[in-house]
């Protein structure tokens, strides 16, 4: 089976891959292009099909309103007060006043690549035609993308109700001139930031402010990012786990193809596959076909041993969330929507979370999977009684078990990342608070399903960082040379960073050091030039 690179590929890291220009159509936009915008502040430019797309859906809108139509947070009051006609004379204060109002969020904004990715995507929306603005509106926000003025959004305030209202709003305020934003790394207000662009703030239009605020933009734009990270991770557990089972002299049978085949789940079998390739050619890990079984355990650990079964989940479950992510990128997810060939306006609930919270929910638990099963190698790799001969604790050469204490607070550190994504895997979206007078009765809380995600990765960078750390000092005591291929340059690298062990020091320097290189993305290119095209 051919192993094929990780999507983690989106990322971009430098210019080299760049994509340069991103053009968005409302219906085409991928999860590359938008980490792309994101990371690396590439142009954004708008397909011109897709503004007269926008315009007739705007003409639309107009017409009904002309007739008298009643139409929910057009002409009437929004959730609990819908029930009230507004008059024409003030339907542009009702969208002035729908976005001042929800402006409520609190607590520490979000980094310049979230607003980013939330204004990128509230763009893509907008210009599917389905949302009756004009065209202005989206092209003011891919206008201060272009000139990198990012709104002022703090993090907490959504419950991924009608979409993430109040985190949309405090963006929308910088369109009209008000709130604040960034521009060249100091917070000016949205006025300020709009003179320095060299464009004027925007008059809301009926339906306007309303097309603005409704819609998933914030949790789909953590969740995106998220996912890419997350990819890397995987990425970096693949080269941990190989490191690991050469350090413990573990035994590859159980990565044989013929056992994955007879299963077929695809992760399952890309993580063995991916598995044999990084250590082929390695003279540490054991074989039944030139190794005596009496010599030491006939079998690994379930850690070891169903890596495969346990790891080939996670990667499964995370191209589930990028179909799902991928497909609300591209969404009309406002209220209500207008669909100018029908010349109708139809009222519904695409605003709605829930899909999104639920997959944010899926990938957080996958995550953790990769750190709980992680912090059982780097047990099993400091346990004397498991770790096939080396010292208790992975003690250096030149000290001894007793005076020294090796790598033991390591696992302190494991344990307690682990029990704290424990907590944060309870899925947040088996919850629901009413608002809105019982109105908005069943909400997704999406938001808080996307800041654990946020929360859980950064834990599981660290309990796989301290796993490498770990697994290299294994290495290191059993003898480098016997190394495959592929962990050989992940010995390297993390050999580059970190000094082996020999008497006891403070790892916490040590750990930030490999935790870098799993955040920047060091191992996956490793794992993708060794797992490609492989057996």
């Amino acid at each position: 089976m051919n192993s094929q690179p990780y999507l983690s590929n989106l990322t971009v890291p430098d210019s080299r891959g760049r994509l340069v220009e991103v053009t968005i159509n409302g219906s085409n936009l991928t999860l590359r292009e938008l980490v792309s915008v994101a990371r690396t502040n590439d142009t954004v430019r708008i397909d011109k099909k897709a503004l007269q797309r926008t315009m007739r859906g705007r003409v639309v809108l107009e017409r009904l309103l002309r007739e008298d139509e009643v139409i929910y947070g057009v002409n009437t009051g929004f959730g609990a007060l819908s029930n009230f006609k507004v008059a024409p004379g003030d339907l542009r204060q009702l969208q002035i006043n729908l976005l001042r109002s929800h402006a409520a969020s609190v607590g520490t904004p979000h980094r310049a690549e979230v607003v980013r990715a939330m204004m990128l995507l509230r763009a893509n929306t907008l210009i599917k035609g389905n949302s009756g603005i004009r065209p202005e509106i989206p092209e003011l926000i891919v206008a201060l993308l272009n000139k990198r003025i990012h709104p002022y959004i703090p993090q907490k305030g959504s419950v991924g109700a009608s979409g993430d209202l109040s985190p949309l709003s405090h963006m929308a305020l910088v369109l009209m001139g008000e709130g604040r934003a960034e521009y060249r790394e100091k917070w000016v207000s949205g006025r300020q930031a709009l003179r320095r662009a060299g464009v004027d703030p925007v008059h809301l239009e009926a339906k306007e402010g309303l097309a603005l605020n409704n819609g998933t933009q914030q949790m789909t734009a953590i969740g995106c990012l998220n996912l890419c990270d997350g990819y890397d991770l995987f990425a970096a557990s693949e080269a941990a786990l190989a490191l690991s089972l050469e350090g413990i002299r573990g035994w590859i049978d159980p990565f044989d193809e013929r056992i994955h085949e007879v299963r077929r789940h695809p992760g399952q079998m890309r993580v063995a596959s991916d598995i044999r390739a990084l250590v082929k050619g390695s003279k540490l890990c054991r074989t039944i076909i030139s190794d005596d079984p009496a010599n030491g355990r006939p079998q690994d650990p379930y850690s070891f041993r169903c890596a495969p079964q346990v790891m080939g989940p996670v990667i499964d479950a995370m191209n589930y969330v990028e179909s799902t992510l991928e497909i609300e990128m591209n969404s009309a997810t406002d209220n209500p929507l207008i669909f100018p060939d029908q010349r109708a306006c139809l009222s519904g609930g695409n605003f709605h979370g829930q899909p999104i919270s639920m997959a944010l929910d899926i990938m957080g638990l996958g995550l953790s999977t990769l750190a709980n099963i992680s912090e059982r190698r780097i047990s099993a790799l400091l346990d004397a009684s498991m770790n096939n001969g080396l010292t208790a604790f992975l003690v250096g050469r030149e000290s001894k078990p007793g005076l020294a204490s090796g790598l033991m607070a390591l696992q302190y550190t494991a344990t307690a990342l682990v029990a704290e994504n424990k907590i944060l895997a309870h899925p947040a979206s088996s919850d629901s608070i009413p608002t809105s007078s019982n109105f908005e009765d069943f909400v997704s809380m999406g938001p808080g399903a996307a800041h654990k995600s946020t929360s859980i990765l950064q834990n599981c960078r660290y309990v796989v960082a301290i796993e490498l750390l770990t697994a290299a000092q294994a290495v290191h005591l059993r003898g480098a040379s016997g190394l495959g291929k592929g962990t050989r340059s992940i010995y390297r690298a993390i050999r580059d960073e970190v000094r082996p062990l020999t008497w006891d020091r403070s790892s916490h320097d040590d750990i930030e050091r490999i935790f870098e290189l799993v955040k920047t993305r060091q191992f996956i290119g490793m794992v993708n030039r060794f797992v490609k095209g492989s057996d």
